[in-house]
C-alpha cells in the first residue's frame, strides 16, 4: 500500500505541491519522463501543467489538448482505465497522428486522476527504449496507485489548482558526486585525448573539455550556455537535433558523425539521462564510418536557428489536418487543437467564392457578429481579410490599436483584442482566409509566426478538399432523397415514420431503401431493403426494385409473388449485384400480418407494452441469387397498439459483436421505450444499436403502429 497523500501545508502552493508529487511518481514508477495534465473547465481541454525529465519546447504540440483527442491520456481519461504502449510500432498503430511527432522508440503509460468526486485529469509517464514491451501487473499496480495518490492530493488541495502559461518544470534527479570529487573529475576529462562534453536537457552546453574545444574549433566561452547546432554553422543541420530529441526521448546512446571540414569527421556518442547528456566526442574514425553515421551535409545558413519546437508543432496539426474529411470535421479539428496551441479564443473560417469571402465556419463569435461579417467583398476595407487573401502574406496584430491604425473600424465590431489574418491560397488559386483572435492582446513570437504562416498552406489544402468532399456528398445524397419517397401515406389508423440515415463518411451511394404503399382504407404494404455494395448502380437498382414491387403490389400480388416476379426482373436486367427485401402486408381490418422475405434481417414486433421480439421468418435468399427460387411467407397477429419495426442490417450489424445478440438486444429496448413519437422512437433506437455514432454502414428504419383499441 502506498502511504496516504497528505494535504499539502498552506503555506505550499498546490502547484508546488503538484509538481513534487508529479516527480515522486516518476521516481516510484522507474520512468524517465513525466506529464501531469489537468482538465481545464467548461473549455474541455486537457492543459500540461507540470513536466518532468523532458525540455518544455519539446512539448509545444501537447501543451493544450481536446478532451476528445486521440492521444493516451485522452482515452485514459473517457475510458477511466490505464492506457499502456509499449513500442514504437504500438503508438504508429494505435495513435498515428501522436507517432508522427514522436517518432522515437521509448515505453508509454497514461493513467486518469480519478479524484473522490471527479476526475481531474491524467498523468503521462515514458520510460527509456529498453523498457520490455508489456508491463508487468506490478508495475501496473504501482503506476494506478501512484495515480490515486496524486488525485487524493487534488481532492484535498485547500484551493483549486492554477493553469500557468507553461508548464512547471520539475525536476527528479538529485546530486550524485560529492564536490571533492568534482575537480578530480575535469582533471580526468582533460587528460583524455577524446572530447567530453556535457548538455542538460534543454540541449545547452554545461561543461566541455579542452580537447572537445579542439576538436569542435571555438573556445569554452563561446559554447558554453548555448546549443551546439545552433552556434556551430557547421552542425546547423536538423538532422543533427533530431539525434539530440532522440536520445533525450528515447533515453538510449546515439551516435552519428558530422563533417566539420572538407578533411575532418568527428564523431558523437550521446549517452542521456534524467539529468542530462553526456558527449564523447571523436575524431578520425574514417570515411566509411562517417557515411554509415553521418545525417547529411550540414546546410550554413546565416539566418537565426529555429526553435526545436516549432518543426514538431507544425507536424503534429499537419498529420491532424489530413485526418479531416468535411467542412465540419476542419472547424471542428481548429476549434479543439489549433485555437488551444496558440492560445487563441476565436475563430472565423471564410471562402472565397463569387467575389466574396462567405464565412463557413465560426467559433468564439455570437452570431449578430457573424453576421456582420459574412460575404464581404474581397476588396473590403473593413477588415485585413481581403488584403491578405490578394497579397498572399499573413498579417498580425496584436491590440486594437494596431489594428484600428490600418482598418478603424475593424476592432469595434468583435470587441477581440489581437488578431491572426491567415490567408489560404493554393498555386495563387484564393481558397478563403482564416482568422484567429484573441480575447486579451497579444503578442506574436517569431516561433507563432513561423508555424502560423505555413499552417496557412495546410488549411488551405484541408479546405479545399473537405469542401470538395462536401460538395460531392451533397449531390450524392440527393440523388438517395430523390430515389426514396417523399411522403408516406398509409390508411387510417396506422400511424408511420422512416428514416435514411447514410453512414459517416463516404461519397457512394448506398442501396437501402423502404416504401409504405396504401392498396385501400384498411391495408397497406411496407417495404424495406438493401441494395449490394454502394455506387450508382446500385442506387439504380435500387430505384428499378422498387418500381418493381410498388407495380405488383398495387397490380394486387401476393406478399410472395411480389418478391418472386421483382426476382424474375432483376434476372431480366442481368444485374450481378444482390437485393435484400422484406413485403409486410398489414391487413388493419382483420388484425393480420403477411411478411414475405428474401434473406433480410428480421423485423421486430412490440405486440404490447413491455413485450417484443424478433419475428422468426424464413428469410429465403436473396433477389438475384435464383430466378426460381422460393420467398417464404410468414403470417402473425398485429394487434391494436402493436408497432412493427423494419429496418436494414446497418442498424444491427456493428464490427466484433454477434448480430443475433445485437438485434435480441435491440428488441428488449423497443420493448420499454415510449412509442408515441414514432420519430423519437427511431432516435432511440438509432442511439440504443450505436450509442457513440460513427455507424460504419447505411441504414433505413421503417416504424409502424397501429391504432388503439
Amino acid at each position: 500500500m502506498w502511504p496516504r497523500a497528505r494535504p499539502p501545508d498552506r503555506d505550499i502552493r498546490v502547484e508546488d505541491a503538484q509538481g513534487a508529487a508529479l516527480a515522486d511518481m516518476v521516481r516510484r514508477t522507474g520512468a524517465a519522463i513525466g506529464g501531469l495534465y489537468l482538465i481545464e473547465e467548461p473549455a474541455a481541454l486537457l492543459r500540461l501543467v507540470a513536466l518532468c525529465g523532458l525540455p518544455v519546447d519539446f512539448t509545444a504540440p501537447w501543451q493544450r489538448l481536446a478532451l476528445t483527442a486521440p492521444v493516451p491520456v485522452a482515452d485514459a481519461i473517457r475510458a477511466d482505465r490505464l492506457v499502456w504502449i509499449g513500442s514504437q510500432d504500438e503508438m504508429a498503430r494505435r495513435y498515428p497522428r501522436a507517432a508522427a511527432v514522436l517518432p522515437y522508440p521509448f515505453a508509454l503509460a497514461a493513467v486518469p486522476l480519478r479524484g473522490v468526486r471527479r476526475c481531474w485529469g491524467g498523468v503521462v509517464l515514458m520510460w527509456p527504449a529498453d523498457h520490455p514491451p508489456e508491463a508487468t501487473s506490478r508495475e501496473r499496480d504501482h503506476i494506478v496507485a501512484s495515480a490515486r495518490r496524486l488525485a487524493r492530493l487534488l481532492d484535498e488541495a485547500p484551493v483549486p489548482p492554477a493553469f500557468p502559461d507553461q508548464p512547471q518544470v520539475v525536476s527528479v534527479a538529485s546530486a550524485r558526486h560529492p564536490a571533492q570529487t568534482e575537480l578530480a573529475a575535469v582533471d580526468y576529462l582533460e587528460r583524455l585525448p577524446e572530447g567530453a562534453l556535457a548538455l542538460d536537457l534543454e540541449g545547452r552546453v554545461t561543461f566541455m573539455s579542452a580537447s572537445a574545444a579542439r576538436l569542435l574549433g571555438r573556445d569554452p566561452d563561446r559554447l558554453l550556455g548555448t546549443r551546439p547546432w545552433q552556434s556551430l554553422p557547421w552542425l546547423d543541420h536538423i538532422g543533427y537535433e533530431e539525434q539530440y530529441r532522440t536520445a533525450v526521448v528515447s533515453r538510449a546512446p546515439v551516435s552519428f558523425s558530422a563533417h566539420r571540414s572538407p578533411d575532418q569527421w568527428l564523431t558523437f556518442h550521446l549517452y542521456p539521462d534524467d539529468s542530462g547528456i553526456s558527449v564523447r566526442i571523436t575524431a578520425g574514425e574514417g570515411a566509411a564510418q562517417a557515411a554509415a553515421g553521418a545525417v547529411g551535409t550540414p546546410v550554413r545558413a546565416e539566418r537565426a536557428p529555429s526553435r526545436p519546437g516549432r518543426l514538431y508543432q507544425l507536424v503534429h496539426q499537419a498529420a491532424a489536418l489530413t485526418e479531416t474529411v468535411t467542412t465540419r470535421d476542419l472547424i471542428a479539428l481548429i476549434a479543439d487543437q489549433i485555437l488551444p496551441a496558440f492560445g487563441a479564443q476565436g475563430l472565423v473560417l471564410s471562402v472565397a467564392e463569387a467575389g466574396r469571402l462567405r464565412i463557413t465556419g465560426h467559433h468564439g463569435y455570437p452570431g449578430h457578429i457573424v453576421d456582420r461579417l459574412d460575404a464581404l467583398p474581397l476588396d473590403t476595407d473593413l477588415t485585413p481579410a481581403g488584403q491578405v487573401l490578394a497579397s498572399g502574406f499573413p498579417a498580425f496584430y496584436g491590440s486594437p490599436a494596431e489594428l484600428a491604425h490600418s482598418y478603424p473600424r475593424a476592432p469595434q465590431i468583435s470587441g477581440k483584442q489581437a488578431w491572426a489574418f491567415l490567408p489560404l491560397v493554393i498555386s495563387g488559386r484564393p481558397v478563403g482566409c482564416c482568422i484567429l483572435s484573441y480575447d486579451r492582446p497579444h503578442t506574436f513570437t517569431a516561433d507563432e509566426r513561423a508555424v502560423l504562416t505555413p499552417l496557412a498552406g495546410l488549411l488551405a489544402q484541408a479546405l479545399d478538399r473537405a469542401r470538395l468532399y462536401d460538395t460531392q456528398h451533397r449531390l450524392v445524397h440527393q440523388l438517395q432523397r430523390a430515389l426514396l419517397p417523399r411522403t408516406l401515406v398509409a390508411p387510417p389508423g396506422l400511424d408511420v415514420a422512416a428514416r435514411y440515415l447514410p453512414s459517416g463518411h463516404g461519397i457512394d451511394v448506398g442501396g437501402d431503401f423502404y416504401d409504405l404503399l396504401r392498396l385501400d382504407d384498411t391495408s397497406a404494404a411496407a417495404v424495406i431493403g438493401d441494395v449490394e455494395g454502394h455506387s450508382t448502380a446500385a442506387a439504380v437498382l435500387m430505384g428499378q426494385v422498387r418500381t418493381a414491387i410498388h407495380a405488383h403490389a398495387t397490380a394486387g400480388a401476393a406478399p410472395d409473388q411480389v418478391l418472386a416476379r421483382t426476382n424474375r426482373l432483376l434476372a431480366d436486367l442481368d444485374s450481378e449485384l444482390l437485393v435484400t427485401c422484406l413485403y409486410a402486408h398489414v391487413d388493419l381490418a382483420h388484425h393480420a400480418l403477411t411478411i414475405a422475405g428474401a434473406g433480410h434481417v428480421p423485423p421486430l414486433l412490440r405486440p404490447a407494452p413491455g413485450r417484443a421480439h424478433t419475428l422468426d421468418l424464413d428469410p429465403g435468399p436473396p433477389l438475384g441469387a435464383d430466378t426460381h427460387a422460393r420467398c417464404p411467407v410468414t403470417s402473425t397477429t398485429l394487434p391494436a397498439g402493436a408497432v412493427l419495426a423494419l429496418y436494414t442490417d446497418g442498424l444491427v450489424e456493428r464490427p466484433g459483436t454477434d448480430i443475433l445478440r445485437t438485434t435480441a438486444d435491440l428488441a428488449d429496448h423497443l420493448a420499454k421505450a415510449d412509442v408515441h413519437d414514432l420519430e423519437q422512437l427511431i432516435d432511440s433506437l438509432v442511439d440504443h444499436a450505436w450509442p457513440t455514432g460513427g455507424q460504419t454502414d447505411d441504414m433505413a428504419v421503417l416504424l409502424l403502429r397501429t391504432a388503439e383499441a
